[in-house]
């Protein structure tokens, strides 16, 4: 289990590096993959040694080696807050027995993998949303194919086609349902394509996780709203990026959803 849990963690660190990059090209229009990364005070190229995550940062004192610019504190989270959200992605897996038979633990490892890819893109559409209320189709689209490829190659290998049906509806009900908020107004296009994403990965847990998710998602969104106004750092008038909740609400989907599911219907009497 631990074994499982720090791989993730240090594999998470390193895809926050890659992160970083991400969330101030793509919104710019600029490639991900050249030129390579460089200082945008001096030009200078990031070399491997200060390009180590969270400790070149430590070391570097928060400047550039070159010319002193001062590196935003920003880059060392986006690099831990991955390594965590690759952590809590890996926590459903941590504690399973590997199984004898090699088609269904290859099952299990591509399952993980799905996983931390949605964990790769809440951390990076989360930012960048925050950044310019924008989630960009160049990171929400893929994650449909993505999700598609790897959760179907899962259903396939363990012989059950029945969670790659509900992850269908799950993402055009979510989808749709956001759709309809955005006709009347009160949700963007973007985060109507985003739901569409996390209703595919949801629905594949389970129809519990599929709602709890998506109602997880409202509560903190309205949560953070009323906090805002309350700090007075928002009217009633403004918006207010609603990516980051949607996927923060997935993810207690995620980990939590079958449980908060069953207490909410024993609370009701209705199990």
């Amino acid at each position: 289990m631990a074994f499982v849990l720090v791989s993730a963690g240090v594999f998470g660190l390193l895809i926050g590096s890659f992160l970083n990059v991400v969330a101030y090209r793509v919104p710019a229009g600029l490639s991900i993959v050249s030129p390579g990364s460089a200082c945008p005070g001096c030009g200078n190229a990031i070399t491997a040694r200060d390009n180590v995550p969270l400790l070149s940062w430590i070391l570097l004192r928060a400047r550039c080696r070159h010319c002193d610019m001062r590196i935003p504190v920003r880059y060392p989270l986006v690099e831990a807050g991955t390594g965590v959200a690759f952590v809590v992605a890996a926590l459903p897996f941590a504690g399973l027995q590997v199984s004898s038979d090699p088609t269904i633990a290859l099952a299990s490892v591509i399952e993980l993998i799905a996983f931390l890819y949605l964990a790769a893109i809440s951390v990076v559409l989360a930012v960048i949303d925050l950044d310019t209320r924008r989630l960009p189709d160049r990171i929400v689209l893929p994650g449909y194919a993505v999700g598609a490829a790897l959760l179907g190659a899962t259903a396939i290998l363990r012989g059950d086609l029945a969670p790659l049906a509900v992850a269908g509806v799950g993402a055009a009900a979510a989808a749709g349902f956001f759709g309809l908020l955005h006709l009347l107004g009160g949700m963007g296009l973007g985060d109507v394509k985003l739901a569409g994403v996390v209703g595919l990965f949801l629905g594949f847990l389970g129809v519990a996780q599929l709602t709890v998710g998506i109602a997880a998602g409202f509560a903190i969104g309205a949560l953070v709203g009323v906090a805002l106004i309350v700090l007075q750092r928002r009217s009633r008038k403004s918006t207010i990026p609603f990516g980051p909740w949607i996927l923060a609400g997935a993810w207690v989907g995620v980990l939590a959803g079958k449980p908060l599911a069953d207490a909410y219907l024993r609370l009701v009497g209705l199990a």
